[in-house]
């Protein structure tokens, strides 16, 4: 993807070795005046010969007059979307080939340099990764410039676009299905007879029938036509909700950078099951949601709504206030969260008693130090005690609460709920 061409301001001066020459002229200069030896003269002599050389108004190689004050360079990212530890690059090139260039890369916080081709030239590519989520800008790169004599060093700072960087999605492909599904089209077999795939039973023939609905052995053996019934296919409305309210655990390896990237893997294997997903992000103060639809379009709206969630303050709808859009009504809402924030357990609580059916993966990965004095180890105790209430009211509400380390993929905790129909009791 090629952007705009910057316009970069060259500063000249002269290159080390003209700073070398001129030492080595001076020198000898001074020798022969201490030493009135003439003779001495003839050290300084080549060197002010090539000093000569870098006068301002040089030719260049094309014969046109050198040290130019500005320079045109193209800077071109292959994408600006990229995920986690994915390597990427950005292309540099300089439209002024008179001069011997060399590119140096400044990398910017968080961006890891991977390789780099062709930094002795008029084009370079740079190679980099990017190993957390989030907004990067990817630095600068340095221009060095210097004339056929090497006499003269140009330098100029050419800035370097940001990228998107995407949470590595988890991997997931089995999925969970709510025994009562909206009557819309879609893939998941459900419990009312229709004209879907999956065989569901045999009954007697009515008038109306098709006749290659028939089923010739049961018609045979009972007496009487019996013709197949197939499941109705259709589609559910998905929610996830990721807590950004608790990052816990190492950078990298938080709860929060396991709730996206969880979030992720959960939204591309229900939009390939042609579900509308939809995401909400809980944080202090407010929530920022996406109402659910369908397409690819809809994942990478999914992704950019998760990018502005960060552990801190929100601003948006107050999350007991959300629209009917953000929160249809019958959808299965898939929560990310560490259930450590207890305003968040009670709107979980409440969103239950108002008939959703909820799903809870719990990404609580760390526990409190544990040290040997007497009160600390009683409040770890207690801490304990309490996330294990908060887990064991959540099922006695009828609400599934597994547990997810962030590694595995998803399909292992999700694996008994997935292989039948989710019940919800309102």
């Amino acid at each position: 993807m090629a952007g705009p061409d910057q316009q970069v301001e060259v500063r000249w001066r002269p290159s080390r070795h003209a700073r070398r020459l001129l030492t080595l002229a001076f020198a000898g200069l001074l020798l022969a005046t201490l030493t009135r030896r003439p003779e001495l003269v003839g050290l300084a002599a080549p060197a002010l010969l090539l000093l000569g050389v870098a006068r301002p108004g040089f030719q260049g190689r094309s014969g046109r007059p050198g040290r130019p004050d500005r320079l045109t360079v193209r800077v071109s990212l292959a994408s600006s979307r990229l995920y986690e530890d994915e390597v990427a690059a950005v292309d540099l090139a300089v439209d002024d080939t008179r001069f011997d260039a060399r590119w140096l890369l400044q990398a910017g916080r968080g961006v890891e340099p991977a390789s780099a081709t062709g930094v002795n030239g008029s084009a370079a590519r740079f190679e980099f990764t990017v190993p957390r989520w989030g907004r990067r800008h990817l630095g600068s790169a340095a221009l060095v410039l210097h004339d056929p004599w090497r006499l003269t060093e140009g330098r100029a700072e050419v800035a370097l676009p940001a990228v998107d960087c995407y949470p590595d999605p988890a991997m997931q492909r089995t999925r969970v299905v709510l025994s009562r599904l909206p009557n819309r089209l879609g893939e998941h077999a459900a419990r009312v007879a229709g004209e879907g795939t999956e065989f569901a039973g045999v009954r007697e023939y009515v008038p109306g029938d098709r006749q290659r609905a028939i089923n010739w052995p049961a018609s045979t053996r009972l007496g009487r036509l019996q013709v197949n019934t197939f499941a109705a296919e259709r589609s559910q409305d998905i929610v996830l909700v990721v807590d950004a309210t608790s990052q816990v655990g190492p950078p990298g390896h938080s709860a929060l950078d396991m709730g996206l990237r969880g979030a992720a893997g959960a939204a591309r294997a229900y939009l390939d099951g042609r579900d509308r997903v939809g995401v909400i992000c809980y944080q202090w103060g407010g929530a920022r949601w996406l109402a659910p639809s369908l397409g690819r379009r809809q994942f990478y709206k999914i992704i950019d709504t998760m990018l502005s969630a960060d552990a801190g303050w929100g601003h948006g709808e107050t999350f007991s206030r959300l629209p009917r859009a953000a929160l249809p009504p019958g959808a299965l809402v898939v929560v990310f969260s560490p259930l450590l924030d207890q305003k968040f357990v009670e709107t979980l609580r409440d969103m239950r008693e108002r008939g959703f059916g909820l799903f809870v993966v719990d990404l609580l990965n760390t526990v409190p130090p544990a040290r040997r004095t007497f009160t600390d180890a009683m409040t770890r105790r207690i801490w304990r005690m309490e996330q294990q209430a908060i887990r064991f009211s959540l099922r006695e509400l009828g609400v599934p609460v597994v547990h997810w380390d962030g590694v595995a993929p998803l399909d292992l905790p999700l694996a008994p709920y997935a292989r039948r129909p989710l019940v919800v009791h309102r």
